[in-house]
């Protein structure tokens, strides 16, 4: 692969995706590999979102998005789940001073007050200490799922038809958008997912509807901005529809 500077420079800064989504997967793959425990793996990819994250921010995009604890996740062993909230509080304790000088906002997506006391705790120091931030917004879906992202949705509209008296044939696809976790935010341009998977797994459904999709078998924690720029690169050759058809002009169209 080419060196990151060398990516870097195809990059075409004008193009650029306003939201990147990310499926982080493969830390327990990279860590089986190596004969150790699973959550050497979960350590070892918080370098990865250190770098994709300030990587984001220097390139000035607008969102990212990165799926770190989905509802399904609670089927993990216990001691797996504890390491990985207790990672995820070192994180926040130790990057906030690199997202105040990067001018990142950080975010919580999903059913996070559900978590732990002291992890939502945290999570709420963070976003009260960054809400000022005017650069890259950085959304991290915890307790997340699709589906049950939907059901929140339809609940709170549910709620405000019935406090409101308002007809639920009025209901719009923008009305939807504007009660998920990511109101007021572009949806994701790009969809990363790592570790070679070929599925979604129950993240950002509703958002995802047009984004373009790009897998890659490197595992997480081996995934680093170049691998981003590759992304990115990609991302800029692909031509996006929306459904639509693109109009070849023949030379024996006429006006």
């Amino acid at each position: 692969m080419p060196r990151a500077d060398e990516l870097f420079n195809e990059i075409d800064k004008t193009r650029l995706p306003a939201h990147v989504a990310v499926i982080m997967d493969g830390n327990g793959r990279w860590a089986k590999k190596r004969s150790l425990p699973r959550v050497a793996g979960h350590r070892e990819g918080i370098k990865s979102v250190r770098e994709i994250v300030t990587t984001s921010a220097e390139l000035h995009l607008k969102v990212l998005t990165l799926y770190a604890f989905s509802v399904e996740n609670w089927k993990r062993p216990r001691t797996e789940i504890n390491t990985l909230m207790r990672l995820l509080r070192q994180y926040l304790h130790r990057e906030l001073k690199t997202m105040m000088k990067n001018n990142i906002r950080f975010q919580s997506i999903g059913r996070w007050r559900e978590l732990d006391e002291n992890v939502v705790k945290d999570l709420e120091w963070a976003m009260v200490e960054t809400q000022f931030n005017t650069g890259l917004v950085f959304n991290i879906a915890l307790n997340y799922g699709g589906r049950t992202e939907l059901v929140d949705s339809f609940r709170e509209i549910y709620r405000e038809l019935l406090q409101n008296g308002r007809d639920p044939d009025k209901i719009t696809e923008e009305m939807i958008s504007q009660h998920l976790y990511t109101s007021g935010q572009p949806d994701p341009d790009l969809l990363i997912r790592t570790s070679g998977e070929l599925r979604i797994s129950n993240f950002l459904l509703w958002q995802i509807a047009y984004s373009e999709i790009w897998v890659t078998d490197v595992l997480w924690p081996d995934f680093r901005k170049q691998h981003l720029f590759q992304a990115i690169i990609d991302y800029q050759k692909r031509e996006r529809r929306y459904g639509g058809i693109t109009r070849t002009v023949s030379l024996t169209d006429t006006e």
